[in-house]
C-alpha cells in the first residue's frame, strides 16, 4: 500500500507540473482492468478531487464520414494559437472479437499533435455504448489536472447512443454533413434536443446544400425543447478544408463559456457528477459480485435455464436478486 501511496503521489506531482508521459501512464491505468493498475488508479483520482477545473469540456459527435477529427483539429489549432491548451481524448470503436482498435485519430491530427499546448490521447470503446469508452469520465479530470484548459471528446461516431456523451461535458457540438437533404430526419429527435449547437460541415463541396441543411436543421430545433433555458442552439455551416465559418463557432464557445452561464455550468456538471456515481456503483457492484463464487456459481445457473428457454431472462435475473436479498437479509 505504501508504494502505491508514493507512486500515486509522484504521478501526481508529474502531472501538475505538465509531464505528458506521466499523463499518458495515468490514462493507461484508468484503461487497464488489472487490480494493481486499479488501485493506483483510484489513488491518483482521490488527489484530484479538491482541485478546480475551470476548464472548458466540448463533446463533438456526428455520422462517419463527417469529418470529426478534421473539424477538431483544426478547431484545436485555432483554440491553441489563442494560449488555450487543448486536449483531444478520441474515442475509437473496438472490436467485439479481438477488443482491438485502429486508434487512428493521433494520425489523422499530425498538425494539431505536433503542439506545444496540445495532447491527444486515442482510446479504445471496448464495445461499450454510448460513444465514449469507461474512462473516458476520469480520463477529463486528469487531463485538468494536467493543466489543459480545453477539453474535446471525440466520439465513436456510430448512432444515436452518443447522446450519452452529453452527460460528460458542458457543451456538445452535433456535426451534420451537406446536401443531405430528407436525410435530415435521420438526425434523431434525442440527439438533436442535447445538442448545444450543430455544425454543418463541408461547406467548400457544395455551398448551397450547407445552407439548405442548415436550414432545415434550423427549422427542425424549432420543434425541440431547448438545451438550456438561458441558451438558444445555433447552426453554423463551416468548412473544414478552408476554415471558413470556424469564427462563428469560435464566438459561440465564447458566449457559451461565458461568466454569466457558470452557475448553469456548474450546476450541470452537479447532474452529471450524481449520473456518473449511478452508472459507476451499477458496473462495480455486478463486478464484484460476479468475483465472489457462490453468487457466479448461480449466476450461471440462471444464466444456462435462460439459454435452454427454460426461464425468462427476466425471471432468472430476477429470482437471482431475490436470492441474494435473502442471504443479506439473513445476515443482518
Amino acid at each position: 500500500m505504501s508504494s502505491t501511496i508514493e507512486t500515486a503521489d509522484s504521478l501526481y506531482a508529474d502531472i501538475r507540473r505538465g509531464q505528458r508521459r506521466a499523463l499518458a501512464r495515468s490514462l493507461s491505468l484508468l484503461e487497464s482492468s488489472l487490480p494493481a493498475d486499479r488501485e493506483l488508479a483510484y489513488a491518483l483520482l482521490e488527489r484530484c478531487q479538491h482541485q478546480p477545473n475551470p476548464s472548458w469540456r466540448i463533446g463533438c459527435t456526428g455520422p462517419p464520414g463527417v469529418g470529426k477529427s478534421t473539424f477538431i483539429e483544426r478547431l484545436g489549432c485555432i483554440l491553441t494559437d489563442t494560449g488555450r491548451s487543448v486536449a483531444v481524448l478520441a474515442v475509437d470503436p473496438s472490436s467485439r472479437r479481438s477488443g482491438g482498435s485502429i486508434l487512428g485519430d493521433k494520425v489523422r491530427m499530425l498538425e494539431l499533435g505536433q503542439r506545444a499546448n496540445a495532447f491527444i490521447r486515442p482510446t479504445p470503446s471496448k464495445a461499450t455504448l454510448g460513444g465514449a469508452a469507461p474512462s473516458t469520465r476520469d480520463a477529463i479530470v486528469l487531463c485538468e489536472q494536467a493543466g489543459f484548459d480545453t477539453i474535446i471528446i471525440e466520439t465513436v461516431g456510430v448512432g444515436q447512443s452518443e447522446i450519452d456523451v452529453a452527460t460528460m461535458v458542458d457543451m456538445f457540438l452535433l456535426l451534420a454533413l451537406p446536401n443531405s437533404g430528407d436525410d435530415v430526419q435521420g438526425i434523431k429527435r434525442g440527439i438533436m434536443e442535447v445538442a448545444h449547437a450543430v455544425v454543418v460541415t463541408k461547406s467548400d463541396l457544395d455551398a448551397a446544400a450547407s445552407k439548405r441543411s442548415a436550414a432545415q436543421i434550423t427549422s427542425a430545433l424549432r420543434y425541440m425543447i431547448p438545451t438550456a433555458s438561458d441558451w438558444q442552439t445555433p447552426v453554423h455551416v463551416v468548412s473544414n478544408a478552408t476554415g471558413d465559418g470556424f469564427d462563428t463557432v469560435i464566438d459561440a464557445l465564447h458566449r457559451f463559456f461565458d461568466n454569466t452561464r457558470a452557475a448553469t455550468i456548474d450546476h450541470q456538471r452537479r447532474q452529471q457528477r450524481g449520473e456518473w456515481f449511478d452508472r459507476v456503483l451499477s458496473s462495480e457492484m455486478l463486478q464484484r459480485l460476479l468475483a465472489m463464487q457462490e453468487f457466479r456459481s448461480a449466476c450461471d445457473v440462471a444464466r444456462e435455464q435462460s439459454v435452454l428457454g427454460r426461464m425468462a431472462p427476466s425471471l432468472g435475473v430476477h429470482r437471482l436478486l431475490d436470492r441474494i436479498q435473502m442471504l443479506i437479509t439473513e445476515v443482518q
